[in-house]
């Protein structure tokens, strides 16, 4: 079962990019190092709810 996520910076805390993922697989909070583009560089999104 796939849901839509929001994946938000953890630096800036705004929400910057949305995704998919396996509810089944993955349980927990996804955490993916992606660009911010209000930092200007590479920091980790973390998954909101």
């Amino acid at each position: 079962m796939r849901v839509n996520i929001l994946l938000a910076c953890t630096v800036c805390k705004r929400r910057n990019y949305s995704t998919q993922k396996n509810k089944k697989k993955t349980t927990g909070r996804l955490e993916i190092k992606k660009y911010c583009p209000w930092d200007r560089k590479h920091t980790v999104h973390r998954e909101t709810r």
